[in-house]
């Protein structure tokens, strides 16, 4: 009932989980990953117990074949289960049950397995593929979803859309760096799932993502005295030379903290306060 790809990023450091149905809330009982250690999608006839036995096998470095054989061995419903894996390194490895609802099947590859089943035909698995070997340009969560949206044009669950969801891990990217899971949206039941689920990536960037060390402005001078009289205006008062624990107060409440870097300002965190005064306009010396 569902169409799915598994990967890895190219650098091995990511692993992650896309995945969309015409059943409620795919994204709870799909998508199973762990920083360092692989990712797996269960469906069709979903076997829950796939997600914390196969990521136990591939703890112990079994490759992403073998966890697929080993749990299918053991499960007399086999036939009706869909499964796709991908380890920390080594292809990735798919399987179809014989009585899974056709259109079913799947392909993997050096990193990836994508699969799906009640699809159109087999030309949603080709796009999968296609789109995310042609997607290697694009940062990891968004080349996911971009492979995502070629499976939709190409047919899709033949039912219909109802939920999709985004699954992305890596060691020490979670919320504030105290965890692994980097991405984990999911849109539960919607009209046009897969378009909400990028509206969401979207915000997610916006608020979670770290700052490109490139682009920070120093918060000092003209810049710093923009920041303090923008701060002030919002009901954080602010130093003219030194915004600093004014911009920590607004930003935590705008959820733009993990944003924020000593010192120094990410332009997007100017955007957003300027933004928020549209009517302060900017010094021409400002940034």
């Amino acid at each position: 009932m569902t169409f799915s790809l598994v990967a890895r990023s190219d650098d091995g450091r990511m692993h992650g989980v896309v995945v969309a149905s015409r059943f409620l809330a795919a994204g709870a009982l799909v998508p199973a990953a762990e920083a360092d250690i692989g990712a797996i999608a269960t469906q069709a006839h979903v076997n829950l117990a796939y997600r914390p036995q196969g990521l136990a096998l591939l703890r112990t470095g079994v490759a992403a074949a073998d966890v697929v054989a080993g749990l299918v061995a053991a499960d007399p419903e086999r036939d009706h289960r869909q499964l796709g894996v991908v380890a920390a390194t080594g292809v990735g490895a798919t399987h179809t049950g014989a009585h899974c609802h056709g259109w079913a099947g799947g392909q993997a590859g050096d990193g990836w397995a994508a699969q799906g089943n009640i699809l159109t035909g087999p030309e949603v698995v080709d796009a999968l593929r296609d789109a995310w070997l042609g997607g290697a340009d694009l940062p990891f969560a968004e080349r996911l979803l971009a492979a995502l949206r070629a499976g939709e044009a190409a047919g899709g669950d033949r039912r219909g859309r109802q939920s999709a969801a985004l699954l992305v891990v890596r060691h020490g990217s979670g919320y504030g760096g105290t965890g692994d899971v980097m991405i984990d949206l999911r849109v539960d039941d919607h009209p046009a799932p897969i378009t909400e689920l990028d509206r969401l990536l979207a915000v997610h960037t916006l608020l979670f993502s770290r700052p490109d060390p490139a682009t920070l402005l120093d918060l000092t001078g003209a810049l710093a005295a923009e920041v303090a009289g923008l701060l002030t205006a919002l009901g954080h008062p602010a130093d003219p030379t030194e915004p600093e624990d004014a911009l920590v107060s607004w930003a935590g409440m705008e959820n733009l903290e993990e944003r924020l870097v000593p010192g120094r300002i990410d332009p997007v965190v100017l955007t957003q306060l300027r933004t928020a005064v549209p009517h302060v306009p900017a010094p021409r010396t400002a940034a």
